[in-house]
């Protein structure tokens, strides 16, 4: 009888222990190498649609003290035309996701829809737009901004839905220590508009690279 507590004892603790250092394991990897992430809004479509379930490489620019804004290592800079997960400047506690299109430094000015940097206009590939008409600058910085200057450790970001985004035009920078990290692939998506019992899933999409 002592002889069966005590295994039951020892088998008890080693499901706990499988646990502890199961859960030890998966805050490491979440809060230094790969964190998944939902879409809930239209702001990234075509490249990301409501439902996209995807991973994030936390290594991609900065290694930060979980919890914090405290930066360790910088690992690299975000170039123009990655998508990237930060801290949303104005509620800390929401990610956001946008493409970079400027970077500390750069000019920045858009004209009747169009991307000028350092009096450039862009070869904007990942522009969408949904709405024909064009806001003066004075309505809406939506079609018309700037120019402005991108501070130094700082990035401009948009949406690629750039008539359905809340983003660098609306709100301002995003600081480097607010970075999460760059968006990397697709493990799931899931369609809440299906046309058929089979089509909730959106299987094509499992696996895509994020570009």
């Amino acid at each position: 009888m002592h002889l069966n507590m005590e295994r039951k004892k020892s088998k008890t603790r080693e499901y706990i222990e499988s646990l502890i250092i199961a859960a030890l394991i998966a805050f490491f990897v979440r809060s230094f190498f790969v964190q998944a992430f939902k879409i809930p809004s239209s702001s990234m479509e075509p490249t990301l649609l409501i439902g996209d379930h995807l991973l994030v490489n936390r290594l991609s620019y900065v290694m930060k003290v979980p919890f914090t804004d405290i930066i360790i290592l910088n690992l690299g800079e975000p170039k123009r035309g990655d998508v990237i997960v930060f801290r949303y400047p104005l509620d800390k506690s929401k990610d956001f996701i946008k493409r970079v299109i400027a970077k500390g430094g750069d000019i920045v000015e858009i004209k009747d829809k169009r991307v000028y940097i350092n009096g450039k206009q862009i070869e904007d590939k990942w522009a969408h737009f949904s709405d024909n008409n064009i806001l003066p600058g004075h309505i809406s910085p939506k079609d018309n901004l700037g120019p402005i200057i991108v501070p130094e450790g700082a990035y401009f970001v948009m949406g690629d839905n750039r008539d359905r985004s809340l983003d660098s035009r609306f709100w301002g920078f995003v600081k480097k220590e607010h970075l999460v990290g760059r968006a990397l692939i697709l493990y799931f998506s899931w369609n809440n508009k299906p046309e058929g019992i089979f089509d909730y899933v959106r299987w094509r999409r499992i696996g895509m690279l994020i570009k």
